[in-house]
């Protein structure tokens, strides 16, 4: 089974979500978001993979590589191919199918705890986030996880998404918390260190926990008829 993976070029990890989909025997095709003419063609793939970004769905000059990304979900939704997204990747699916994407009345960054409707399914962490922006949920999602701040993890369809970063792992972290990054950590009041501290603690729980989001979502959403995600409690 093939995957397309969308990403930036520079941050086109897909972490403990990758994994736990190649082990199901998907192996991804990897499409930048800074050239969308290169990428292949929707034929032949069973799964569309949305990571994170450092962009803004609403930045002016990304519109277009917004545009390309909108066009494959559209395309994937009609296709009925199942689309995962993941942070940008949420915030894209939100924008592209009726929903809207805003600043957040306050940055989440760092380790984090989600209140969670299906707990047994979607743990309620802690997870990574690194985020600035937050989505109201298109018409007919279900929210499936929420924080003070916004939705955490919806559906719709064969489409999901979570705002917080299930894939992270120590190695992805330490690339992110460095440079700018760093910078970042110390405006929210914390470091790269205290970062990498707390992510040593918590991937461990984190990785299980990305594994059973990724088995519900193929068993549940993907390969099941899907009836209403909350039977699945």
């Amino acid at each position: 089974m093939r995957a397309l993976l969308i990403a930036n070029a520079n941050d086109a990890d897909p972490g403990f979500v990758g994994e736990r989909f190649r082990s199901h025997g998907f192996a991804f095709d990897e499409c930048h978001r800074e050239q969308p003419g290169g990428w292949p063609p929707l034929d032949g793939h069973d799964l569309v993979l949305l990571l994170g970004s450092e962009w803004s769905v609403y930045w002016p000059e990304v519109a277009h590589n917004v545009a390309a990304e909108s066009a494959v979900i559209h395309a994937a939704v009609r296709r009925g191919v199942p689309v995962f997204g993941i942070c940008f990747g949420n915030q894209v699916l939100a924008h592209t199918l009726g929903g809207s994407v805003q600043r957040a009345s306050e940055p989440e960054v760092g380790w984090m705890s989600v209140a969670s409707d299906i707990p047994t399914t979607i743990a309620a962490g802690p997870w990574l986030q690194w985020h600035y922006d937050m989505v109201s949920l298109p018409p007919g999602a279900t929210e499936l996880a929420r924080s003070a701040v916004g939705p955490q993890a919806w559906q719709l369809g064969r489409t999901f998404s979570t705002q917080f970063h299930p894939e992270a792992t120590e190695t992805m972290l330490r690339r992110w918390s460095a440079g700018p990054g760093a910078d970042e950590l110390a405006r929210t009041g914390s470091s790269a260190e205290e970062l990498m501290a707390t992510s040593r603690a918590n991937v461990s729980q984190s990785r299980p926990n990305a594994d059973r989001i990724v088995d519900w979502f193929l068993d549940a959403v993907v390969t099941s008829e899907f009836h209403d995600v909350l039977d699945h409690r």
